[in-house]
């Protein structure tokens, strides 16, 4: 079983739909998918939001080892994302030797405000826990009073890893950022990161007609 946690907040609920939609689509193997709301979690997780958090689950996917129990593997993934091919592609690349595995950008974002003029914080390692592949066993640091206190550079930049060679790299086909990344071929996860088609100011984005075909192929129905 791929189990697989998205980043939920009522702003994309829809885009949260359309990437469960396309993971389903192209899987071929079982996959259980669980959205991280942060209303869910008020029994283990009540940190106030800050200005410096574009989204409810800035801080909350930190808590994924925690909600498995700190066993097995677990894939989290921001919700502004589209799958383009099979999840289990990406849940094949687990390692054992590394605690956690993201796409390493190496960028700073071309602007400073993205989708609903939320505020665009630059800092070192920006979106690589925007896709991670938790080795939950080795993850134990991130429990709920750590991830409710400690600093967002804390969480995002993995200073609770004991070191930085405990940090997988996975190709950058696997976390594409729309109008930040380059490629010449259609990207195996495509992620929206400054603002997908589904906002007004975003319809026209690159690999917006991939996100509005999947959004029309999720909400159609048999003709009977």
């Amino acid at each position: 079983m791929i189990k697989v946690f998205i980043g939920y907040d009522s702003n994309e609920t829809v885009a949260y739909h359309v990437l469960s939609h396309t993971i389903l689509k192209y899987s071929s193997q079982p996959v259980s998918i669980t959205p991280i709301v942060k209303n869910h979690l008020t029994n283990i997780y009540n940190r106030e939001r800050t200005d410096i958090e574009s989204t409810d689950f800035s801080f909350t996917r930190f808590l994924v080892p925690y909600l498995c129990g700190y066993q097995g593997w677990a894939i989290f993934i921001d919700c502004d994302m589209l799958f383009t091919t099979d999840i289990s592609e990406l849940w094949n690349l687990r390692d054992d030797a590394y605690s956690l595995m993201c796409v390493k950008h190496e960028y700073l974002p071309s602007d400073d405000k993205k989708f609903l003029g939320s505020t665009q914080t630059k800092y070192e390692k920006k979106n690589w826990s925007s896709v991670m592949l938790f080795n939950n066993s080795e993850c134990q640091a991130l429990t709920p009073e750590v991830v409710a206190s400690q600093t967002g550079l804390y969480l995002h930049q993995f200073k609770w890893l004991a070191s930085e060679a405990l940090i997988g790299s996975i190709s950058p086909e696997w976390n594409f950022l729309v109008g930040e990344s380059k490629s010449e071929s259609l990207p195996k996860l495509i992620h929206y990161t400054l603002g997908g088609p589904y906002f007004a100011s975003y319809q026209d984005c690159q690999f917006s007609d991939n996100w509005r075909s999947e959004y029309k192929d999720m909400i159609s129905a048999a003709k009977g």
